[in-house]
């Protein structure tokens, strides 16, 4: 067994590339090493900014060999009267390169058959590994791939070296004109030079003589370390640093060995609304900002550099120097931006087109204005003048000057104008909040009117892509309608909304008019689309897969009834006798089939079971009506479980196909009737493990 060491050395790949991209190297890997049967052991990936790595340790030396069994004719069709082989045995052996002498005959399921087993000697892995890794290469996936000279192959960026070694010796292989070495690259800046690799055990040694630290985990401890240094070591600012762990994976991704440096920058910034010196910091210059021990941004900002700080003193100016120039944008356009109120604004989003087919962001802002009414007046009427006034703000600060240089800012602008205007506070915070959750997972909004105008923009912007076909399909969903359905059933359920989905998603569809589809087809497109979001949601949040099944195959319109019965589907699971009742179930709905009759004449009763049956089927009717009808659906599960012992009584002696006509359609409307009980909360026998 030797270890494998495989580099692809690159220009500088973006940030957001490099762990999906090591990702799939390693899957792609295993995934081949299976098909061809070479054993490895551990598969490790490292990388940097210049180089995506995988070393496999222990890669066999050859494929396992392979036992052949090839099924062939039968032997029926295989010999003719005299035992002779027919020309059907004849040709399989040959198309398999052998002798009729080297078949066999063989017992199968259907009948004996021919069959010729035969050994296949693995192969050398060293000469299956140029075309894996060439395969490795070119089946890589990015966000975004480009092409460079001549070639006709893509790759995130261009490819500069190749470094193959399996043990010590070169793996030979070419992609373009770059040819495959055991040199691989030190840094860009502090060891622009080759060197030599020796084998894998010393990959990662020598590229941290090189000033590369190729582990990205601990490159990141690395960063962490650099910032922390750096505002320790400084004199100029006090305070704690804002360790954004996200930003720390990015500056991770965009050094090979970091170094950090402190700066400021004058305190009449401060005066700028704190998410515009965070956007500025954070986001465009991918530096951390520091607060002080009440949480308050400072004037001072901690940068990470990708080459050694010789002078500090020079690189911190130069970092200042380019942050000031950025926060005297922004305090200019924020002056000019209040001097124009947000609604003086709105007209002006005629100018913006929303969609081709769907006409402006003016038109849009009409429609969020009136399916926000129309949610208002749902949730609570006394917010409807609020709602409604945030809505017909909502997207006014797109037109500002600050969302025009940060696109990011939207709604936090706004409702720093809407503040400056001397709109209500409650309305200014909504017009910030009915842009949250901004990725799956991020904050909610904390306020009705929050979450009510981001429900109506989201529904709009969902049903108005829906009416023109514009529905996702594979990876492919350029208006982010999963997420923004997915924020939609969030803030549904975290606020406790009781909303009918149905008519919220027509009401959306025919403010459109006949700008879209809006027939009931299309409604249901897209409450199918939001029951399977949530399915998934769901299943992901640890919730039993039976239990989200058995409540949604029977609908979908009120999410906190749904969240209701699946709670109690999931606590009454853990009850012994819940899995064999979910069988008898099962077995219930098979024999019912299409039957929905319901009607039960005792008179037809033949068998004592089927009497205690519906007697008791009587009882627990009664008692689970009320209690569904209060919503008491854990309770309601509980009496049902009392049908368990009577049911298996059933099953036990009564044939419900009676020859009898009439007996047979009475038991069969009896069990209907036991379905529709069970149904009012879930379809159980969807839970059977």
């Amino acid at each position: 067994m030797r270890d494998l060491l495989f580099e692809i050395g690159t220009e500088e790949l973006p940030a957001g590339f490099q762990r999906p991209s090591l990702q799939q190297l390693k899957e792609k890997f295993i995934q081949k090493a299976a098909e061809l049967k070479i054993e490895h052991g551990a598969v490790v990936t490292l990388g940097s900014p210049r180089r995506l790595t995988i070393i496999v340790k222990d890669l066999a030396l050859k494929q396992d060999d392979i036992l052949e069994e090839l099924l062939g004719p039968s032997k029926k069709a295989a010999f003719d009267g005299d035992g002779n082989p027919t020309k059907a045995a004849q040709g399989f052996a040959r198309s398999k390169g052998a002798s009729v002498e080297d078949l066999q005959v063989v017992e199968t399921a259907k009948g004996e058959y021919l069959m010729l087993v035969r050994e296949l000697k693995g192969q050398e892995t060293v000469a299956l590994l140029p075309k894996l890794l060439e395969e490795l290469i070119g089946e890589l996936s990015f966000a975004k791939s480009m092409r460079w000279g001549s070639y006709t192959t893509t790759f995130a960026r261009p490819i500069q070296w190749l470094l193959a070694l399996f043990g010590e010796d070169v793996v030979a292989l070419k992609h373009g004109d770059i040819v495959s070495a055991h040199t691989s690259r030190g840094h860009r800046f502090m060891a622009n030079v080759d060197f030599v690799v020796k084998d894998a055990a010393s990959y990662e040694e020598l590229l941290l003589e090189h000033n590369v630290i190729v582990d990205p985990a601990k490159r990141r401890a690395k960063v962490v370390e650099e910032i922390h240094r750096a505002l320790a070591e400084s004199t100029l600012v006090e305070g704690t640093l804002a360790v954004d762990e996200e930003l720390v994976d990015t500056v991770t991704n965009l050094v090979e060995y970091p170094y950090g440096v402190c700066g400021v920058f004058a305190k009449s910034f401060l005066d700028l609304p704190d998410e515009v010196l965070t956007t500025s910091m954070r986001v465009n210059q991918k530096y951390f900002t520091i607060v002080d021990d009440a949480g308050a941004l400072v004037n001072g900002f901690v940068a990470v550099n990708n080459t050694k700080v010789i002078d500090s003193e020079v690189t911190r100016k130069g970092h200042q120097r380019v942050l000031r120039a950025r926060l005297d944008d922004a305090i200019f356009f924020f002056a000019g931006d209040k001097k124009t109120s947000l609604e003086s604004r709105v007209a002006s989003l005629a100018g913006i087109v929303f969609q081709t087919k769907l006409g402006t962001m003016a038109e849009k802002t009409e429609r969020i204005v009136k399916l926000t009414r129309s949610l208002a007046e749902v949730i609570d009427h006394s917010l409807v003048a609020d709602a409604c006034r945030a809505a017909t703000l909502c997207k006014a600060d797109l037109i500002t000057d600050m969302v025009g240089e940060f696109t990011s800012l939207q709604g936090v602008m706004g409702a720093a104008y809407a503040t400056n205007d001397g709109e209500k506070e409650g309305v200014a915070l909504a017009i910030k909040e009915h842009y949250m959750p901004k990725r799956a997972g991020a904050e909610l909004p904390d306020t009705d009117l929050g979450a009510l105008v981001g429900l109506a923009d989201r529904l709009d912007t969902i049903a108005g892509c829906f009416g023109i076909g514009q529905i996702p399909t594979g990876t492919a969903d350029p208006f982010g309608l999963r997420r923004l359905t997915l924020a939609v059933l969030h803030i549904i359920s975290e606020r406790g909304y009781t909303i009918s989905l149905h008519e919220m998603v027509g009401k959306a569809l025919a403010l459109y008019g006949d700008k879209v589809n809006g027939g009931n087809e299309t409604v249901e497109k897209i409450i199918d689309f939001m029951r399977g979001r949530l399915a998934n949601d769901c299943v992901s949040r640890g919730q039993n897969a039976g239990a989200v099944e058995a409540v949604l195959s029977l609908g979908f319109d009120d999410l906190g009834d749904i969240h209701a019965r699946i709670q109690a589907l999931m606590e009454v699971r853990k009850e012994d006798s819940f899995a064999v009742l979910a069988a008898s179930f099962k077995r219930i709905r098979n024999i019912i089939k299409n039957n929905t009759a319901v009607e039960v004449q005792t008179d037809l009763f033949e068998e004592d079971a089927e009497r205690n049956l519906f007697s008791l089927f009587q009882l627990v009717a009664a008692e689970m009506q009320d209690l569904v009808a209060k919503k008491e659906y854990l309770a309601a599960l509980m009496v049902m479980l009392k049908m368990k012992e009577p049911v298996d009584a059933f099953f036990e002696s009564v044939m419900v196909m009676a020859e009898n006509d009439a007996v047979r359609q009475n038991r069969l409307n009896l069990l209907t009737a036991l379905a529709d009980l069970v149904m009012q909360i879930g379809d159980i026998s969807k839970m059977q493990d």
